[in-house]
């Protein structure tokens, strides 16, 4: 058994392994990479920062299928295409060993082991730092990353390993960690890292624009621990991010997930992409056209469309459409003509409002503008839709230049109202407000005497197709009822992931489990 079976890449994973140089300094602009050489002089402790970016260049380089197999088992989102294990798996029938189990295992622990390298680096930096204390906040802000990936490794598998070291041979010596110790895991090690994070909103940090912060540390402890059902250590965590007036909802849903929204103020973490500002030559991205329609008209011409593999639900649909949503329905779903006349289909929605439509109000035409079927989704994914009239002109690639929100204020306030309904307590908002200052920005009105069905409900609305929150949601609290939709059925050992075969064949424990 060789450790670079479990990895994706064979690394010196104890030298330094990333240098990292920022390429003109501009907010939305990501980091770039080279090679440290295997000599470090660790008296040049100027290049100690290198390391902290050479980690955030890992932590935005999410390879694409990762998110689609955090995100598909919800209700608010279904599978599309020809990928028929993604399908499989977004209908509960698992096949471990589909390539994107192992992929996204590989992903993770590839990025957790080469955050821990970069730490032991940095304490060796540390030794003959004039200022200590900026080691310690490089090491504090990658904690967090190995935290919150972390969280997703656990959310997929349950009981997990947990990497200590750079070392991976001391992982087939490691047991697996229960579910619940990995999320105590996580909170302390965000404990251990808080005080040693800047105290500012990301978008305020002048070395690492968009970077980590104590904000967003204390986002991710709470979702650990609204995952762990301490519910009171959830309201602390997200009250003092409310208490801190440092973060405000962007006042344009539809414009929030795209360039406008880049580092916005509600954004407490964002996976950064650039295509710098050019007509041409290097650029950073996210591999956006898993999402898009397979067919469109952009008002850009010869913008390319996407792959038509990711679809809002129809259930998703109609929830929206009853509540009577405009703009965050039109933002999250891509309507076309043949999605629109299988809506008028369903008993009741015969008469849509006008605002449904296969033209996006930047002026894109879903789907297919002739009489012929289109071949996959049905509906795309708003969200990861960039209008071809904010590409740079010159690019094509869809969603090109566009950044991936992971964490949003949004979110904090609606898990501080979820752990409020369920018996917390708060003095920085109570649970009515917080749901309240979502909706406004919605366009809807006031509720009051929120209750847990309030609050799921308005998370469904806020965060379909973003991170697999809505499937969470409902496994957590047992209601896996909803799951049950367009013949799907959940059964009692559908919340984890089987491991993948390939890490099974060389990581006993896992097969034990």
């Amino acid at each position: 058994m060789k450790p670079n079976k479990i990895f994706k890449s064979a690394v010196a994973l104890t030298m330094a392994f990333l240098i990292t140089v920022s390429c003109d300094g501009k907010l939305d602009e990501p980091l770039e990479n080279q090679i440290l050489v295997e000599d470090t002089d660790y008296t040049q402790t100027q290049n100690m920062s290198q390391l902290l970016t050479g980690a955030y260049q890992l932590l935005y380089n999410l390879q694409w299928e990762t998110f689609p197999l955090l995100s598909v088992r919800g209700d608010d989102v279904n599978a599309a295409g020809d990928q028929v294990p993604l399908i499989e798996t977004d209908e509960f029938r698992y096949d471990r060993s589909f390539w994107m189990y192992n992929s996204t295992w590989l992903n993770f622990y590839d990025d957790i082991i080469k955050f821990h390298a970069a730490m032991e680096e940095i304490e060796r930096y540390k030794e003959f730092a004039a200022n200590p204390a900026e080691a310690d906040q490089y090491i504090a802000e990658i904690k967090v990353m190995r935290a919150w990936e972390l969280l997703q490794l656990t959310r997929l598998w349950g009981d997990i390993l947990i990497p200590t070291s750079s070392q991976t041979d001391a992982l087939y010596n490691t047991d697996l960690s229960t579910r619940e110790e990995v999320l105590t895991h996580i909170s302390t090690q965000i404990d251990e890292a808080l005080p040693l994070l800047p105290n500012v909103r990301p978008n305020q940090r002048t070395d690492v624009p968009g970077g980590i912060t104590r904000h967003t540390a204390l986002a991710v402890k709470a979702m650990a621990k609204i995952e762990m059902g301490d519910y009171q250590g959830a309201a602390d965590a997200t009250g003092e991010i409310i208490s801190s007036n440092a973060f405000t909802l962007y006042s344009d849903y539809y414009e929030l997930f795209k360039i406008p929204g880049k580092l916005a103020d509600e954004n407490l973490l964002e996976l950064q992409y650039s295509d710098f500002g050019q007509s041409s030559g290097e650029n950073i991205n996210y591999l956006n056209a898993f999402f898009g329609p397979n067919n469109w008209t952009p008002a850009v011409a010869g913008s390319s469309p996407g792959w038509g593999f990711w679809e809002p639900s129809m259930k998703y649909i109609k929830f929206m459409l009853d509540r009577g949503e405009e703009d965050r329905l039109v933002t999250s779903v891509l309507f076309t003509k043949e999605g629109i006349e299988m809506i008028e289909a369903e008993p009741g929605y015969d008469n849509l409002p006008a605002y449904i439509s296969n033209t996006t109000r930047d002026g894109d035409i879903i789907g297919r503008t002739d009489d012929q079927p289109n071949p996959r989704a049905k509906f795309s994914s708003g969200k990861h839709y960039l209008p071809s009239n904010q590409l740079i002109p010159g690019r094509t690639s869809y969603g090109s230049n566009k950044n991936f929100i992971v964490i949003r204020y949004s979110e904090v306030l609606l898990m501080h109202a979820e752990a409020l309904v369920n018996g917390a307590t708060s003095s920085a908002m109570s649970a009515d407000a917080a749901i309240n200052e979502v909706r406004s920005r919605a366009g809807l009105g006031n509720i009051s005497g929120a209750t847990l069905d309030t609050v799921l409900d308005e998370k469904f609305a806020e965060f379909g197709m973003e991170w697999g929150i809505r499937f969470y949601d409902l496994v957590r609290y047992d209601r896996t009822a909803e799951l049950n939709y367009g013949g799907r059925t959940y059964g009692s050992d559908d919340r984890f992931l089987p491991y993948p075969l390939e890490q099974i064949d060389i990581l006993p424990q896992l097969d034990v489990n």
